[in-house]
């Protein structure tokens, strides 16, 4: 009878580490992103560094458009400035979803 109990024992041991593996290659799949997952995470950086930059070029236009004479000083700025908030609104993006 005793012959049978580190049998068992080593079984059991043996079941543990198999489960354990099993756990943890599950978790692995279900972490692991597609393709269709980083064109979505590289789309919205896209989106959030472009999307402040066309907007100060649109307002910056408009401004220059309301002032007499050629004059792009309000265009190049609000480019920059949206430069400036779109290389911000990334950072913080990336920061938050490591």
């Amino acid at each position: 009878m005793n012959a049978a109990g580190p049998e068992q024992s080593q079984r059991d041991q043996l079941d543990d580490a198999v489960r354990q593996d099993c756990e943890r290659l599950e978790a692995a799949e279900r972490e692991r992103r597609t393709v269709l997952g980083y064109t979505v995470f590289m789309g919205t950086i896209a989106g959030l560094f472009v999307v402040p930059v066309v907007a100060g070029a649109y307002l910056g236009r408009w401004l220059d458009g309301l002032a007499p004479g050629y004059s792009v000083r309000w265009t190049v700025s609000l480019i920059l400035l949206g430069v400036f908030f779109g290389a911000v609104n990334v950072y913080r993006f990336i920061k938050e979803h490591r």
